[in-house]
């Protein structure tokens, strides 16, 4: 890709965002596929009318480390003549008091505070929208990973093109790390190396330096854009089920109490693939859905299809403290679900 088709990539995000005259976050960590990102919206700032501000978040995990990328990205902002704001999240503490369970892992942590930080800094600066570096390798490590852990189809969607009810944008989701590097070199950027990234020990950095090249090299040389080429498929797929999911969950899911109810009523007669999703939804609203496997959904699935005709009283447990149990009376069309 020519050094202006990454920009014209970007371009092409803002447009169809309808972002051109915007004020926009730029969330940036330092390495460079972020510090590209930065620039390349800095090239079209005039063009576009755009209104910059940079966002860092200091996770801390790598001590003076972290540290030099903040104060490399100051000198930076100060450069291109850009505002900045920095965040300090400590993820330990997130996870610090919890069950095994509910702990989140240290990258769930940092996640979760790293997009609670940015939309902080997003309000406060009165942006539409905050832009981040995902780019077409992190698409292909992504579903690939997923795909070899076991996941559901949902999952094979991969990145999306924008997330978080449509604030956050990724113009270089379809931008590969080469062409983002050789645009790198040839405005002779300079960035920051996480050593961590090169760590082989981690399972994204086996996939992203030893699996998918060799499957570039020995089978298909356009692997990234097959993979993102099914993430992008499934994704369409996924939004037109949702549509489904959303009509049926509103008839036949309710709160009462610190109960979920489910409507039974006519279950059996549902399509598989819906009646599992309705379960994971069902899940999802319990705050349970870490805890949920493919067994599991089977098997709830075929509690519910079961109906009211079914033995009096008659429950399930699942992991989590889920609990499923049939309204007393033979008649009703509800199982209550509980989290005990």
């Amino acid at each position: 890709m020519a050094e202006e088709a990454v920009e014209e990539a970007v371009r092409e995000v803002l447009e169809q965002r309808a972002l051109v005259g915007e004020r926009l976050v730029v969330a940036v960590s330092g390495g460079v596929d972020s510090t590209v990102l930065l620039h390349a919206l800095h090239a079209l700032a005039e063009p576009c009318s755009l209104a910059l501000g940079l966002a860092h978040v200091n996770h801390g995990l790598r001590g003076a480390e972290s540290d030099g990328d903040e104060h490399f990205l100051a000198g930076l902002a100060a450069d291109l003549g850009l505002p900045m704001a920095v965040r300090r999240v400590v993820p330990g503490e997130l996870r610090a008091g919890a069950s095994s369970r509910e702990r989140p892992t240290l990258q769930e942590a940092a996640r979760s505070l790293r997009f609670a930080a940015l939309a902080e800094i997003a309000e406060e600066a009165g942006a539409r929208a905050i832009a981040t570096a995902h780019n077409l390798d992190d698409q292909a490590e992504t579903v690939l990973m997923r795909l070899l852990r076991g996941c559901g189809p949902d999952a094979l969607g991969g990145i999306g093109e924008w997330g978080r009810e449509g604030r956050v944008i990724r113009p270089l989701l379809d931008v590969s790390r080469a062409e983002i590097l050789d645009y790198a070199r040839k405005r002779r950027l300079r960035w920051r190396e996480d050593a961590s990234n090169l760590d082989l020990r981690y399972t994204r950095n086996r996939v992203r330096h030893r699996w998918l090249p060799e499957l570039a090299r020995d089978l298909n040389p356009q692997v990234l854009r097959a993979i993102a080429n099914l993430a992008e498929a499934q994704r369409r797929d996924s939004e037109w089920l949702g549509v489904l999911v959303d009509a049926e969950a509103a008839r036949r899911l309710r709160w009462e109490g610190d109960e979920l109810l489910v409507e039974t009523g006519g279950w059996r007669d549902l399509p598989e693939a819906l009646a599992r999703r309705l379960v994971r939804r069902a899940f999802f609203e319990l705050r349970a859905g870490r805890d949920l496997s493919r067994v599991h959904l089977g098997r709830v699935a075929d509690f519910l299809a079961a109906g009211p005709g079914a033995p009096s009283g008659r429950s399930i447990e699942l992991p989590g403290g889920i609990r499923l149990k049939r309204e007393r009376k033979n008649r009703s069309r509800f199982t209550r679900v509980r989290v005990e």
